[in-house]
């Protein structure tokens, strides 16, 4: 087996956090990285159009990963799409910009993850940040991540916000800053009208540079190891048997999903679980794919008078409009408007999150409503159920198995069941009830809370945000130290949503930035000391 490349550091996945860490290591130009990327480039216009990011579902450009049959949601195995491509999940997202609340990241300090507090996040989020409304407390521009309003929002994002005012939610004028409750429109990760990911904001810019190596193609199947150091990594590029070396350290950045599943094929696990699919340990650590937390959430429906939606949003001439202009229906991100809201007294903040478009998004968009629609999602923020990522074989092509026990703890169902009739509360009242033409799924006959819960059973799905699996924290459960170093092993980090101890009350790909952002600066800080 030759040498494929050596660098200072090898990082494990193009995807957000890669791409942040692949960037910022770079600026030093005597700092040598090299990127392995089990996908390809990110050329595909499903890529560069923002409602068109659905149609990677089920392609090349996804993972396609789904749940064993989930034993609290009627048996079902759940859909899990991961972008396999040049910036990973963030050029297959909705491009929602939410950052989560001050408490989500405190809490991840009072779990031992020290420094990870809000105040010790607060910096990055600006780091990363230029935001075209401009600086201001809560926000900062000049940084790569560009967030943008939405340039042709529905209409009837308006009449939802009035609705919900109208139920008691109060306006928020900017849900990132540290109060998020209330209602407004998404932010967006978009420039000019198209998507702009991690690989456009970070990666494409250093890859410029002649200290860094970005390898497509690229499937990881373990880690190479002396004795406690870990010193590269084996992958195959067409066909051939490869390895990158790293100098200093190896990075991984594969998600919660991918990159536990690459740290039980180095035997770095759960000894029992490897055991069972004949992996040789060659390194006790029973937390690495535990803790697996995700946000439920379940599309509701209604047919609607208002013909200014997202209905046949692909025709020819809203395809000429965003090649042209970057505006209409092709800009939209289907979720235009959003609340956040708690649906019982003495919560710590909300615990339900509502995804708001003119769209009908049934089976993760795969299925079709002749007619103009609107949905509104509720998604539970505040999941308590937790799961797991095991390997089902020794195999590196072989999908992990993953259980996320959607559902599992009955304060799940209560708030998720509040949020289904604080949603139908909603359209029930004027402005929006005038555009109801009926309701679709659910339709009117749900009455009791198990009526509420059967149905909830029946179709509840995950909004592809995974995180928790090689955990930060210093409890033997832990994966990582607060410097994301793997516990007991030299020259091994990770960085990505798995390092997550709670999941965040929001959409994650913000978070993701901000933690790999300060986690370039605690690495450079090690180059310098």
């Amino acid at each position: 087996m030759g040498t494929d490349s050596s660098a200072d550091y090898v990082i494990v996945g193009a995807g957000s956090a890669g791409c942040v860490l692949a960037n910022r290591l770079t600026e030093d130009p005597s700092v040598r990285v090299v990127v392995l990327e089990a996908g390809g480039a990110d050329r595909s216009p499903n890529i560069k159009i923002p409602a068109a990011f659905a149609e990677q579902f089920h392609t090349k450009l996804d993972w396609d990963y789904f749940t064993e049959p989930e034993p609290h949601v009627d048996d079902r195995r759940l859909y899990l799409p991961r972008g396999k491509s040049l910036g990973g999940s963030s050029s297959m997202n909705a491009m929602l910009y939410v950052r989560g609340r001050p408490l989500d990241y405190d809490l991840w300090e009072e779990q031992g993850a020290d420094g990870w507090s809000w105040e010790g996040l607060r910096p990055y989020f600006l780091k990363a940040e230029n935001d075209e409304r401009g600086a201001s407390e809560h926000h900062g521009i000049g940084g790569p991540v560009n967030i943008q309003d939405q340039r042709s929002p529905r209409h009837v994002n308006a009449d939802f916000i009035k609705a919900a005012e109208a139920c008691g939610i109060p306006r928020s004028a900017d849900y990132n800053s540290p109060e998020q409750d209330g209602v407004g429109m998404f932010q967006t990760f978009q420039k000019n009208g198209r998507r702009w990911s991690c690989a456009d904001a970070y990666l494409r810019p250093a890859m410029k540079r002649d200290n860094l190596e970005v390898i497509t193609h690229a499937e990881v199947q373990r880690l190479e190891l002396s004795g406690k150091r870990v010193t590269g990594v084996l992958y195959k590029r067409k066909g051939k048997d490869r390895v990158a070396r790293a100098g200093r350290e190896v990075i991984l950045s594969a998600g919660a999903f991918n990159s536990p599943q690459i740290l039980m094929l180095s035997g770095i696990g759960p000894s029992r679980d490897l055991q069972q699919v004949d992996v040789p340990i060659a390194h006790e650590l029973r937390g690495v794919g535990r803790n697996l937390q995700d946000h439920p959430f379940l599309t509701m429906m209604w047919e609607m008078s208002d013909t200014h939606s997202l209905y046949k949003a692909d025709a020819p001439k809203n395809l000429a409009e965003w090649l042209l202009r970057r505006s209409g229906p092709l800009s939209s991100t289907v979720a235009e408007s959003v609340a956040f809201v708690r649906t019982r007294p003495g919560l710590p903040a909300a615990d339900i999150q509502f995804h708001v478009g003119a769209a009908y998004f049934e089976k993760h968009g795969q299925e079709e409503y002749d007619g103009h629609c609107f949905v509104i999602a509720p998604t539970l923020l505040t999941a308590k159920s937790r799961g797991w990522v095991k390997l089902r074989s020794a195999n590196a092509s072989d999908k992990p198995r993953i259980l996320t026990n959607t559902l599992e703890h009955p304060d799940d169902v209560r708030s998720m069941i509040a949020g289904m009739r604080l949603a139908q509360k909603i359209a029930g009242t004027d402005p929006l009830k005038r555009k109801v033409i009926k309701a679709l799924k659910p339709g009117d006959d749900l009455e009791t809370d198990e009526d509420y819960h059967a149905h909830l059973r029946s179709r509840v799905e995950l909004i592809y945000h995974p995180v928790g699996t090689c955990r930060i924290g210093k409890d033997d459960d832990a994966v990582v130290d607060p410097e994301l170093r793997v516990h007991g092993l030299e020259g091994l980090r990770v960085c990505d949503a798995s390092v997550f101890p709670v999941i965040p009350g929001g959409n994650t790909n913000a978070p993701v930035i901000a933690v790999a952002e300060r986690a370039a600066d605690l690495i450079k800080s090690r180059i310098l000391g």
